[in-house]
């Protein structure tokens, strides 16, 4: 049997079972992601013809695959959502990334070092890996698709916090890796890399992808939507594959000017929306970015199954099961609610947000990139935990994002109903 076409018999399939799953798993707590690393678990532990899909082995290839699905998948998060941008409005965003953010990876590194005994640059590496929650495999808990109507109604405030937290930490989360490498090439010292890495990794880098996707996003916004002449005006020809051109220009413009393509990508999409944020444009190219994002998730989920199957986890320890287990069960949701403390988000809301920091394909290309920059003592073992904290916060967020979503929007809904002064159904509990 060939390899070659098994691999596309398998990819074939997996692509029909993404457009069928959705639709048939409905309110059932098993997500898309679950049955993909399931699938690629079985495939390669099944068929041993099939190359070992090792992402130590395939560094670079790991890379751009991950590169790729998670820069669409922030063109897509962008164009989503519906909020303006804002100091009050997004007080919750700002919130998770400048309190829970840091909290995570100060706790993560001290983690990595204490109980896992790795090296100052590998913990620092482990920190800043599982810094970013994930905008690919949080689908469940995240806004839907653009709405074009001024009057629908808002989106709820837990799914706005964990789309826009995941659209921004993606990119923030690149000065902690820059960090990590420096501390392996030139040691733990701050004298030796603190000053460089404060000017350029956090100052100007930040700066120059905020900047590029603002520029690029207000150029595109004219050119979808005012644009003189009908041939220009993309909006009205509904062309879906344009998002694609805008992610890709904005991320390699934003590299090529030294800045940070992910930051840059997010803010094109969201400068794109606030253009005109009601045409049914928005809604045409987020449904093609949103189509490419699940085909790749597939094939990476498949191949981290594949990983898994084939000894990715290998050598774990009670250590490294104790780490996982207080990373997802409470380091995030205690750094959580620390920064959403005080704040005007419900209890309701400030939960779910708390929980659902969902990790995954961004804490796998921040794993590759670092390591295709540095050496790393823990290269294997950063490897193995990373993936089961991907592989564990795939299971645990999948299988209780369908029903927690569903109790929050009903409570969410009956609340409502008592502000309103329906008085048939007037439960007492609030978000």
């Amino acid at each position: 049997m060939d390899p070659a076409d098994l691999a596309y018999g398998a990819l074939g399939l997996a692509a029909l079972a993404a457009a069928l799953l959705p639709r048939l798993l409905g309110r059932v707590p098993i997500s898309m992601p679950m049955v993909f690393l399931g699938a690629g678990v079985v495939i390669f532990a099944v068929f041993g013809d099939l190359p070992s899909p090792d992402p130590l082995a395939h560094g670079t290839f790991t890379v751009h695959l991950t590169e790729v699905c998670v820069i669409i998948a922030l063109m897509g998060a962008g164009l989503a959502i519906d909020r303006p941008i804002g100091w009050r409005r997004w007080m919750t965003t700002w919130r998770l990334l400048a309190i829970t953010m840091p909290l995570s990876i100060v706790a993560v590194a001290l983690l990595g070092w204490g109980i896992l005994g790795m090296s100052v640059a590998s913990a620092a590496l482990l920190a800043a890996v599982l810094a970013p929650t994930d905008p690919v495999l949080a689908g469940e808990v995240q806004v839907g698709e653009p709405a074009s109507d001024p009057e629908h109604e808002p989106e709820d405030e837990a799914r706005f916090a964990l789309t826009s937290e995941a659209g921004l930490n993606d990119g923030l989360a690149f000065p902690f890796t820059y960090a990590a490498i420096a501390i392996a090439a030139a040691g733990a010292a701050p004298a030796a890399w603190l000053a460089e890495w404060l000017a350029v990794d956090v100052g100007l880098r930040i700066a120059v992808g905020l900047v590029v996707g603002l520029v690029l996003g207000w150029v595109l916004g004219k050119l979808f939507f005012a644009a003189s002449s009908d041939t220009f005006r993309l909006s009205e020809h509904a062309e879906g594959f344009v998002a694609i051109a805008a992610t890709f220009l904005a991320h390699g413009l934003a590299e090529l000017a030294g800045g940070y393509g992910f930051l840059a990508v997010f803010v094109c999409a969201g400068t794109i929306r606030a253009s005109e944020r009601h045409h049914g444009y928005h809604q045409v190219l987020h449904q093609y970015v949103a189509q490419i994002e699940r085909l790749l998730t597939v094939v990476i989920l498949v191949l981290l199954g594949g990983a898994i199957a084939r000894g990715l986890l290998g050598g774990l320890g009670w250590q490294e099961l104790a780490f996982v287990a207080a990373f997802l069960l409470l380091v995030r949701p205690a750094a959580g609610l620390a920064g959403l403390a005080g704040g005007r988000t419900g209890p309701g809301d400030r939960a779910v947000i708390s929980f659902f920091g969902v990790r995954g394909i961004g804490s796998l290309f921040y794993l590759a990139f670092a390591l295709g920059q540095a050496d790393f003592a823990d290269a294997q073992r950063l490897w193995a935990v990373t993936g089961l904290v991907v592989a564990g916060s795939v299971l645990l967020h999948g299988a209780t994002a369908t029903p927690v979503m569903a109790l929050l929007d009903r409570r969410r809904r009956a609340t409502a109903r008592v502000e309103r002064g329906d008085e048939r159904q007037a439960p007492t509990t609030t978000i």
